[in-house]
């Protein structure tokens, strides 16, 4: 079976020598998970909890400033209890560990020193720099819990680097009111696959094993607190459904099939580019419908997406690219949807899950000019 490069049109500056990972990587080499003993995440007394989500900040040591401005002024206005950078935290464009050391600390910086606790998800930029800064994604996640306020982890023996379920403790104590799922949704896809080329799509996909993990977690939160316990997941590429809603179909694509897509899923926002998932569908979103606790899955990695809508229960969508120094719209607009979702959860709502909505650079005042700013350095 031969790997495959990154080839995507996303890929601006991704580290020419990175490796690919094949289809089905071998598991990680974590034995076990590795939780912190640290606080656990907890509704607030009046019954709340909100969770922010950066994607594609994608950027190397040179962070463009307003990546970091736009981080720090979402914090600022929505106070959240809980902040998700979900894949493509870096690009490729690194040559020692150092660089990415400092590429991810210029993002996770902001939150680390308001003490909001925090994770990431692996996307599938997250390790092009390995074969020359040996920045793997076990390394990377070796050097993110030396933050005091990251609360990431890996499920031992699962497809994956950033597989974990962060459940969220209810007003009352105890038993966990919510969950917060992480998936690691891979890097690239093989070239070929029993001797037949892989043409079009490029990336990996979420494993079997970690659709059972998910499965038998899931049950096992629910064997603690008797109904299955809510949650949102969060992955990096975008799973086949997400396209289906979008045209309320899996064998139509068409501006009609849309417009009865809209009303039927209550779809919202923008797709300005085709959802780029993986080769294979998983079978993810069918378990979390069987299982009747995921109330939403989110992606990001097709940058100039951000529409959200209700897929026969389960609401899918985009957060917007965050970062300035990866692709955006065409010309003067290439910053026009730069953002972060806010997740707003409720203990006295039906569901907990109450509302998502996104936030936009342009509403905080941000510079959307064009022209690159990175820092100096």
């Amino acid at each position: 079976m031969t790997t495959s490069r990154p080839t995507r049109r996303h890929v601006l500056g991704a580290g020419a020598a990175a490796a690919a990972v094949g289809l089905a990587p071998a598991p990680s080499a974590t034995a076990a998970p590795d939780h912190h003993d640290r606080p656990g995440l907890a509704f607030a007394a009046d019954g709340t909890f909100r969770v922010v989500q950066f994607n594609d900040t994608q950027d190397n040591h040179r962070t463009d400033v307003r990546t970091i401005e736009l981080i720090e002024k979402v914090l600022d206005t929505e106070h959240p209890d809980f902040v998700v950078f979900n894949g493509d935290v870096v690009n490729g464009d690194m040559t020692t560990a150092d660089e990415v050391r400092t590429a991810y600390d210029n993002v996770v910086g902001p939150v680390e020193t308001r003490g909001i606790p925090w994770a990431i998800t692996f996307g599938n930029h997250d390790e092009d720099s390995a074969a020359v800064t040996g920045m793997t994604e076990p390394r990377i996640r070796e050097f993110l819990r030396t933050y005091p306020h990251h609360v990431g982890s890996t499920a031992g023996g699962v497809s994956g680097d950033s597989n974990q379920v962060l459940p969220v403790a209810s007003r009352a104590g105890g038993r966990p009111a919510f969950a917060l799922w992480l998936l690691d949704s891979g890097r690239y896809s093989p070239e070929t696959i029993a001797g037949q080329a892989v043409e079009e799509y490029t990336y990996e996909t979420i494993h079997a094993d970690q659709v059972a993990w998910y499965r038998q977690t899931s049950q096992e939160l629910q064997a603690g607190a008797a109904d299955p316990v809510p949650g949102l997941m969060f992955f990096h590429i975008p799973l086949w459904e997400f396209r289906h809603m979008w045209f309320g179909s899996p064998t139509e694509a068409t501006d009609e099939a849309h417009e009865a897509a809209v009303g039927k899923h209550g779809i919202v926002g923008e797709r300005n580019e085709r959802e780029y998932t993986a080769q294979f569908n998983p079978g993810l979103f069918h378990a979390a419908l069987e299982r009747g606790d995921v109330k939403g899955m989110f992606c990001g990695h097709d940058h100039v997406n951000d529409y959200v809508g209700d897929y026969f229960g389960i609401r899918l969508g985009y957060g917007p690219g965050t970062g300035f120094g990866t692709y955006g719209l065409e010309g003067a607009d290439v910053h026009r949807l730069r953002g972060a979702r806010v997740f707003d959860l409720d203990e006295n709502h039906p569901g907990v899950f109450k509302d998502t909505r996104v936030v936009r650079a342009a509403d905080l005042g941000i510079d959307l000019s064009p022209e690159p700013r990175p820092l100096d350095g």
